[in-house]
């Protein structure tokens, strides 16, 4: 998933609230525009307002939120810029991933994304879009493993944090996209496995470019969830 997940015993108020939200706010729950309240979520939570508020400056940083003084905080709406950016980024940062997990993907590792895809079909024949959601962010975080740069997990997560409402639209919309979704994770898989660094990389351009078609879908049936 996007968030560092914490163990139970270890999560403070502040990561249940954040956790709460975020999954509100990505499974689109909480609508672009809709307004929320500290008063009303602290109340939920049976817990004061400052844990409410550090969680919303943490969805904030993720641009989920719109914060402003004397004014209702907001759901984020989509910023064809930030989404613009955000696909930059991750475009630029999975190409040197894949590039470096096919290069130094061994036996276990190739073990460890075919159980992911075996996983993934599991998903895809339940229907179960938030189980694939799940699947997706460890695919991605297992290929930043295998490349060695479990660091630059943080920052795909973080972009694709901010796109994947998106994403829920589009599904939802069309569940032969979630197929095509699989398709590209085995190709991507089947490159990296086979240690085919070209191979890898394009597989995983072409699965970013899915995005694209995705946004000028929902941007054409739901203006009102853009701020341009």
């Amino acid at each position: 998933m996007a968030r560092n997940l914490k163990s139970v015993e270890r999560r403070t108020t502040v990561d249940l609230v954040f956790d709460y939200l975020y999954d509100e706010i990505v499974s689109m729950r909480l609508l672009p525009g809709a307004k929320i309240s500290e008063v009303e979520i602290a109340g939920l939570f049976s817990v004061s307002r400052q844990p409410v508020r550090d969680a919303f400056s943490r969805l904030e940083h993720l641009d989920l939120l719109l914060i402003r003084p004397q004014k209702a905080t907001e759901v984020k709406r989509f910023s064809i810029m930030a989404i613009t950016k955000a696909r930059f980024v991750r475009a630029a940062l999975e190409a040197e991933v894949l590039r470096r997990a096919a290069c130094l993907c061994d036996k276990k590792s190739a073990r460890q994304l075919e159980k992911q895809i075996v996983d993934q079909t599991s998903a895809v024949k339940e229907s179960d879009y938030p189980g694939f959601r799940l699947l997706d962010y460890e695919f991605h975080e297992s290929l930043c493993q295998i490349a060695k740069t479990d660091f630059a997990f943080d920052v795909i997560s973080e972009n694709k944090a901010k796109v994947d409402r998106l994403c829920v639209l589009g599904l939802a919309a069309r569940s032969e996209e979630l197929d095509q979704l699989l398709d590209d994770h085995i190709t991507i898989a089947k490159m990296v496995t086979s240690n085919d660094a070209q191979g890898a990389v394009d597989a995983g351009m072409v699965h970013l470019s899915r995005l694209d078609a995705t946004v000028e879908g929902i941007r054409n049936t739901h203006a009102e969830y853009f701020d341009e």
